[in-house]
């Protein structure tokens, strides 16, 4: 690990789950209407083919974990449950009526909140109203997020029976002195019941998520966290780094201050010892963040090259329409992105006027869709072919953005591609801010992303 490159560059930048960021969206936004053709025509060139996928967004918690970013609407009132579902089934139905044929899905992700905040019932009432108007793909893949101090093994039987077979639990650390600064109190025993009743019902893939920069860890905690984690041999591990953005209006990132977080070089420091724990326990690592076993589809998929990133986070399949469904969820054509109201007053009031809920967007120009295909191609598989669309004078221009990431060793460029070299994984992020060039033109002046490292 070298803390030099680490200082030099640890900056401000993007994850990039999409391109163009959300930041610079245009600042007109999208008319519903020109959301609406994109979705059609994605929809046209690709539902027989490769299907769609949906994000649902489950938005209640019945508590405040102080390190989470999301949207999320805290209470601990469950008849708050279906009424949402309603409206998010009502949303469902407005885009059917677009489609104007019954949809293949291919992929859905219930994400949070807290989607186990939710009654077995209602879950059985939401993915039953989905499909309702929709068949399954071929390939199929549901997956939701646990939180395991509020999941029952008659929500894991239920969400199995609806055809889930892959899911999440987050975990982030089992330290009481984190977990305690974080406001995410949970036992190993919890972790450990959630995780043997998956495996009993018959869950093909169990993930956990952890988390490293958080207030208060040490090599020790994490070493503690990491040998709990392998005692339960999950399938695939996210490793997040904490993204800490208290600036931005209501994430609650509070309970701790800066100085309690790990620095620059102890943070890398963490993520490394992860990293290496992981791999003496015979994981793989997967673009960003991500480790699985070689059993799990998302390793075979980045084995073949399939792997794709959107706002659901790295995939093992790519479907060119992905619809995000509820409050604050992201929509993707391929073609535009579109966010629903985030206010959950805001968006049930459009959905029951009968209208698409959206309240911004971004419609890709030539440029962004070419853009677009080279930091996923580095953000999956680790590298980009220079035939992909740019024309000489962009091109150059990148490479010289790169030239200080080339002369650190970073990356390889050929006339044919751009390569991120083994030591260069942990600055993928870095590497594709060379390329967007939406970033380049509107270098912001004030902080609106995590730190890269």
């Amino acid at each position: 690990m070298n803390s030099t490159l680490i200082q030099k560059y640890n900056i401000p930048g993007p994850r990039y789950t999409s391109y163009p960021t959300v930041p610079f969206w245009d600042k007109k936004g999208i008319a519903v209407d020109d959301w609406k053709k994109t979705v059609v025509k994605s929809f046209n060139e690709s539902n027989d083919s490769e299907g769609i996928s949906l994000y649902i967004h489950l938005p209640f918690c019945e508590s405040l974990c102080t390190f989470c970013a999301c949207h999320k609407k805290i209470t601990k009132r469950h008849e708050v449950e279906q009424p949402y579902v309603d409206t998010v089934l009502k949303e469902w139905d407005l885009y059917c009526d677009l489609l104007g044929k019954r949809p293949k899905i291919r992929e859905i992700h219930l994400g949070g909140g807290t989607p186990t905040f939710f009654s077995s019932e209602n879950l059985k009432k939401l993915i039953n109203g989905i499909f309702k108007r929709a068949d399954k793909f071929e390939i199929f893949d549901f997956s939701y997020e646990g939180h395991p101090g509020h999941t029952s093994e008659e929500q894991l039987q239920t969400l199995y029976d609806l055809g889930s077979r892959r899911n999440s639990f987050g975990i982030q650390d089992y330290d009481p002195i984190v977990q305690n600064a974080i406001h995410r109190v949970q036992s190993f025993e919890q972790v450990k019941k959630v995780n043997d009743w998956s495996r009993k019902i018959g869950y093909e893939s169990i993930s956990h998520d952890l988390i490293f920069g958080l207030p208060f860890q040490t090599e020790d905690s994490i070493r503690n966290t990491i040998k709990n984690t392998i005692a339960l041999k999950p399938d695939r591990i996210a490793y997040y780094s904490y993204a800490h953005v208290p600036w931005i209006k209501g994430v609650g990132q509070r309970g701790f201050d800066d100085h309690d977080l790990p620095k620059d070089d102890e943070k890398r420091h963490l993520y490394e010892l992860g990293k290496q724990l992981f791999f003496d326990n015979g994981y793989v690592e997967i673009g960003m963040d991500h480790f699985a076993l070689p059993s799990d589809s998302l390793h075979k998929a980045m084995e073949a090259k399939k792997l794709h990133r959107n706002f659901m986070g790295y995939t093992a399949g790519k479907t060119e329409l992905m619809i995000g469904l509820g409050m604050s969820s992201i929509s993707d054509s391929w073609y535009a992105f579109a966010q629903n109201e985030k206010d959950i007053d805001d968006y049930t009031e459009r959905v029951n006027e009968g209208k698409l809920p959206v309240f911004r967007g971004h419609l890709l120009t030539d440029m962004d869709l070419i853009i677009r295909k080279h930091i996923l191609n580095l953000m999956c598989n680790l590298e980009t072919e220079w035939k992909i669309g740019l024309d000489a004078k962009v091109k150059n221009a990148i490479i010289k953005r790169l030239k200080p990431i080339i002369d650190d060793g970073l990356v390889e460029i050929s006339d044919d591609k751009v390569t991120v070299k083994e030591e260069g994984r942990m600055f993928v992020r870095n590497i594709c801010m060379a390329f967007d060039l939406r970033l380049v033109e509107n270098e912001p002046d004030i902080r609106i992303f995590s730190m890269t490292i």
